[in-house]
């Protein structure tokens, strides 16, 4: 058995988790996952300014209190902090261990930067970062030789369990089945306590204060627990591995650099308190390209937002909105969007309660067009405009935003290098044998719940949700509980009653698949979130909310569910 634990789900997760994992209970290797689409564009701009910067910095400073833990303890990391210089980290943290009298041997992963090489894809100018994302067998080669600690930059999230697992069990390519069990654990931890409680559904129903870190007990073919350490905070349950197993995930082929797993064939059981085991998982040749997130500025952008108050919201709101236009007009910004909340409540008992939120969003390629223009037509109607006017914070001289883009190139033409802890440099070949991505044909739905009476009750009583974002597409997971709810969320959450329950994504491409295996229906919404995270089009920018709202729409529901 290989014990896995993870530390962190992204660049700014908590900083104590590291020393908890190592000091909580019996590990073999630590993971901490630091990188997202955004985060990439965030490390690119540290880069513009220092070219010795581009990784996550938070790490360095973990080690310099972990390092001698982790060492003493035997337990090798693995971490994709090395961002856009995964190269300078590694002698950063060589450099830390001198100082701190530690000897650490330190390898790390490239080849994933294709910026370079833009051109050559046909790629436009002005790019901030061209990444692909690389598989587990760099990392395995790396801990082959002996190293301590492996840093990568941006390889699949999954390939940070994945790599020890090669290492450890001697898998080779041709192992589907077993790395796609591993791909699917590394899923469940990638994303650190979402696993154990974080952001889930039914938080009432367990200790969601703290929640612990999740790690995984893997075996030789493939299959492992979920589990955490003892004493500590939140649960490992089949609904906590459910959410997470749909976050950000889309049908029954999930697909990697090195196999696609199918997602349809997971099978999770309850094998006691906090420990679930995930086995069944079968595995299929990868697609012969890797995916490559593509990041640039995209323009400038500003925001103002108006607080209305008591009587007359609407009528206020257009009022703004004229005179705002009016005075921005004829050299407006290139899109100017409003958007009304109404948080504000009849006969209130607070200024509050009593008032909405309107807010204007305005994007141009000219920061002058979204600036100071826009600051001072606010500001100017400070006593010209609405009675009760008044903003919630001034107007800034506006700021850059990113856009995300993914590419797919052809994996043999990306020159996945593992530098090894003495600095021999190994070629990591792409997979050998691959498979172009298909559609699976649906399953057969359930049969239907028997007729009967029905009441009128939110989604979220019976079902539960997660959502996240892939670049613009929204991803929307719901389950049912039981097998029951299972059959009637199977007929009842069709792609129309989605648009029906969520009117935003009415005119949008969205697709349906059914996972019956975890009661489960998992929705594609593309472009919802425009450009993606960093282009902030929309006031969830990354959906993550998504899925609560859905789970708060009210639609008829058997009585016998309820």
């Amino acid at each position: 058995m290989l014990r896995i634990g993870n530390a962190s789900g992204f660049y700014g997760d908590r900083f104590a988790a590291f020393r908890e994992m190592l000091t909580g209970g019996p590990l073999d290797v630590l993971t901490g996952d630091y990188l997202a689409e955004l985060t990439m564009l965030i490390l690119a701009r540290d880069r513009l300014k220092d070219q010795r910067l581009g990784y996550a910095k938070t790490f360095l400073r973990q080690l310099e209190e972990c390092l001698g833990l982790a060492l003493d303890g035997g337990v090798r990391l693995v971490v994709n902090a090395g961002g856009l210089n995964p190269a300078k980290l590694a002698a950063d943290i060589r450099e830390l261990a001198g100082r701190q009298g530690l000897a650490a041997r330190v390898g790390h992963v490239e080849g994933d930067d294709l910026l370079p090489r833009a051109a050559e894809f046909g790629w436009p100018a002005g790019l901030l970062a061209a990444n692909a994302y690389l598989g587990a067998f760099g990392i395995a080669e790396c801990l082959n030789a002996g190293a301590d600690i492996v840093v990568t930059g941006r390889v699949t999230d999954a390939a940070l369990v994945a790599g020890p697992a090669i290492a450890h069990f001697g898998w080779g390519p041709q192992d589907l089945d077993a790395l796609a069990g591993a791909v699917v654990a590394g899923h469940v931890l990638e994303c650190g306590a979402q696993a154990t409680g974080g952001n889930y559904a039914f938080f009432g129903e367990l200790d969601a204060t703290r929640p612990g870190f999740p790690l995984a007990e893997l075996h030789a073919d493939g299959s492992s627990v979920i589990t955490k350490h003892p004493g500590t905070g939140g649960a490992v349950t089949t609904g906590t591995v459910t959410a997470q197993l749909l976050y950000e995930t889309a049908g029954p082929r999930y697909a990697g650099p090195d196999v696609t797993a199918r997602l349809d064939t997971v099978r999770l059981t309850q094998e006691g308190p906090d420990r679930v085991r995930i086995d069944g998982v079968r595995g299929e040749a990868p697609p012969p390209t890797l995916k490559t997130g593509l990041n640039r500025l995209g323009g400038w952008r500003n925001e103002a937002v108006f607080v209305l108050t008591g009587l007359d919201i609407d009528a206020k709101a257009a009022l703004v909105r004229t005179q705002l236009e009016q005075a921005l007009a004829p050299d407006h910004p290139a899109e100017l969007r409003w958007t009304l909340a109404r948080t504000d409540h009849p006969d209130a008992g607070s200024e509050e309660e009593a008032s909405a939120l309107l807010r204007l969003t305005v994007r141009d390629t000219d920061q002058a067009r979204v600036g100071r223009a826009v600051s001072a037509a606010a500001v100017e109607l400070g006593l010209a405009s609405y009675p009760g006017f008044h903003l919630t914070a001034l107007p800034g001289p506006g700021a850059p935003y990113g856009v995300f883009e993914a590419a797919y190139v052809a994996a043999k033409a990306v020159d996945h290098t593992a530098v090894l802890p003495d600095g021999t440099r190994t070629a990591v070949p792409p997979a050998p044998a691959t498979r172009e991505l298909a559609d699976v044909p649906p399953p057969a739905l359930p049969r239907p719940l028997e007729p009967g009476p029905t009441r009128r009750a939110p989604l979220g009583l019976v079902a539960g949700a997660r959502s996240g974002d892939k670049g613009g597409d929204a991803n929307l997971g719901v389950w049912a509980r039981g097998e029951d709810g299972w059959r009637w969320l199977a007929h009842t959450l069709t792609v129309q009653r989605l648009r029906e329950l969520l009117p935003e994504t009415a005119g949008l491409t969205i697709t349906r698949h059914l996972l019956p295996n975890l009661r489960a229906v998992n929705f594609t919404i593309q472009g919802l979130l425009g450009e993606g995270v960093a282009a902030q089009a929309r006031f969830d920018p990354q959906a993550k909310a998504l899925g609560e709202w859905l789970r708060a729409r009210h639609l008829d529901i058997p009585e016998a569910l309820l």
